[in-house]
């Protein structure tokens, strides 16, 4: 499948899916489950929001998600209470999957969630959107629903291809634009179809996120990109329009840190694939400088894009969602 087949065959707009009713009933037909996950730190301020719209929709008139939860991070403003009293199960990552330890960052959410959450296509949101509608849910399943061949599917915004003549930029973002773009000219070609790697939406089976490892940082949605593109190839990748998306900017210092963490991931796959070799480790200190009053201070952030293991490794996850599985004799 070529680049252009793929853009024709597997990129959609979320319109695609109006028809929830239509949804849910192949859905029922094919026997899926659906879970949502939010993953959160200190996001009170649309967390409610995002709950009741999707809830109200999804749930509670088109039951098109068996459940909708939230994985938090420890948040020290009123997100987890916001988010119990709108009716979603929430889950403090810190507290599940003790035996397995813990990590801080949104990678080890995604991670965790996927023991914690029942459904067959985990629908990953993140937590800050201030225009949140159905279609981020909705455009995202539609795929994996209608086509058995779709594995994973990743939002964009902004309608990147021409409409009516009108040709709009992807809006892929700078750490996209800056150094992921070029990252995948160089050493995956095919993934710069995917228009923004770095969004914060998708959905997945699970038969193939349970076989990834997951970083636990900034790393998570280009590991993720890779690693299933590695495993099933680009027929597997699909991605949808979901028109636009507003949210809080990032400052570019702060970004510079993500580059950092992905950077570290990204070269982690090199290696594991021998394209390239390093002759020591790359260091885990991201340094930066402020100047006040004439002065030059130089911070230092450690960063190390620690990955969780293929969570079906984990003896806790194979009991709870594999102990069904007839054992295989010893030959």
């Amino acid at each position: 499948m070529n680049l252009e087949q793929w853009l024709a065959e597997r990129t959609f707009h979320h319109s695609n899916f109006w028809d929830i009713k239509w949804l849910v009933e192949e859905k029922q037909r094919q026997g899926l489950t659906i879970s949502l996950c939010l993953p959160t730190l200190n996001e009170e301020k649309t967390i409610g929001q995002e709950i009741v719209i999707l809830k109200a929709e999804l749930r509670d008139r088109y039951p098109l998600l068996d459940e909708i939860a939230v994985v938090d991070s420890g948040s020290t403003d009123r997100t987890c209470e916001i988010a119990a009293s709108f009716g979603a199960d929430v889950y403090v990552a810190g507290e599940q999957l003790v035996e397995a330890g813990s990590h801080r960052g949104k990678g080890e959410n995604l991670w965790k969630a996927l023991y914690l959450l029942k459904g067959d296509i985990i629908v990953y949101i993140d937590a800050d959107i201030k225009n949140i509608h159905p279609r981020f849910v909705y455009g995202l399943v539609g795929p994996l629903i209608q086509n058995p061949e779709i594995h994973y599917c990743k939002a964009f915004y902004d309608r990147p291809i021409a409409f009516s003549g009108e040709l709009r930029s992807t809006g892929g973002g700078r750490v996209t634009e800056i150094l992921i773009r070029p990252l995948f000219s160089l050493f995956y070609p095919e993934l710069t179809a995917i228009l923004q790697p770095l969004s914060g939406e998708y959905a997945g089976r699970r038969s193939i996120l349970e076989q990834i490892p997951f970083p636990v940082g900034y790393g998570v949605e280009t590991a993720m990109l890779i690693d299933i593109y590695r495993l099933l190839g680009m027929h597997a990748l699909a991605q949808t329009d979901l028109d636009r998306r507003i949210h809080r900017n990032q400052e570019t210092t702060a970004l510079g840190r993500m580059a950092f963490g992905v950077l570290r991931t990204f070269m982690s796959r090199l290696q594991r694939e021998e394209r390239v070799r390093l002759e020591q480790e790359l260091p885990t200190i991201m340094r930066q400088f402020e100047i006040s009053d004439g002065k030059y201070r130089q911070l230092e952030y450690l960063i190390e894009e620690i990955e969780r293991q293929p969570i079906v490794e984990v003896e806790t996850y194979r009991q709870k969602f594999h102990s069904q599985q007839p054992q295989e004799q010893p030959g």
